[in-house]
């Protein structure tokens, strides 16, 4: 039985069976796809990735100066260096920023639009921004309707009301004041303190009273 599984045996079978060669030679690529792939997360990506976590803090700096350009042009070369990487979209979220502080939305919206972070505090602001762009553009049905998926995305007492005062806003400016009077009764109802701040019943009775005429 030895003699069957020698190597001249499998060598012999490997020569003659053309199917056993187009599997040893697959599944031979695959093996080395995948060993390169691991290698490149770990030799490469990994180390580019931890040094991109520090690459946005000189752009930051010059935005909280109010550096707006200077901000725009160490966050483009940071964005278009670390993309992908971690460093690099929150770069990319805080370029999308200083462009909306020079009134450029769309320019704005094409960062925003590319931004992608697992935070999830940080991914809803980003669509929280990407709605403020749109309304700004006078787009208001499409930052209405980002502003209620930012609101159900993440239910705490921030950013869900305040996204939802923002949608019943745009809906007052579609002239959808049942979608707007929904809007105000959800921050009435859910989020009282942030209701107690802005009023809300006079925003609910304009409404209300806009729907009935």
């Amino acid at each position: 039985m030895l003699e069957d599984i020698s190597g001249e045996k499998i060598k012999e079978q490997f020569k003659s069976n053309n199917k056993l060669r187009l599997i040893t030679i697959v599944v031979g690529g695959v093996i080395v796809i995948v060993l390169g792939y691991f290698a490149y997360i770990q030799f490469m990506w990994n180390p580019d990735n931890d040094k991109s976590k520090d690459s946005y803090w000189a752009g930051l700096n010059y935005a909280t100066a109010d550096s707006t350009d200077m901000a725009i042009d160490e966050l483009e070369a940071q964005v278009k260096k670390f993309d992908g990487k971690v460093g690099g979209e929150v770069a990319q979220f805080v370029l999308a920023r200083q462009y909306m502080a020079k009134g450029e939305f769309k320019d704005a919206l094409k960062e925003l639009e590319n931004v992608d972070l697992s935070d999830v505090y940080v991914s809803v602001m980003a669509k929280g921004l990407r709605a403020d762009c749109h309304s700004e553009l006078k787009d208001y049905e499409k930052a209405a309707n980002l502003y209620l998926e930012a609101a159900e995305a993440s239910d705490n007492d921030f950013t869900a009301p305040m996204y939802l005062m923002k949608a019943g806003l745009c809906a007052e400016e579609l002239k959808d004041f049942t979608m707007a009077t929904e809007c105000y009764e959800k921050i009435r109802d859910n989020y009282t303190s942030f209701a107690s701040q802005k009023a809300i019943d006079k925003y609910v009775a304009r409404a209300k009273n806009k729907t009935t005429k």
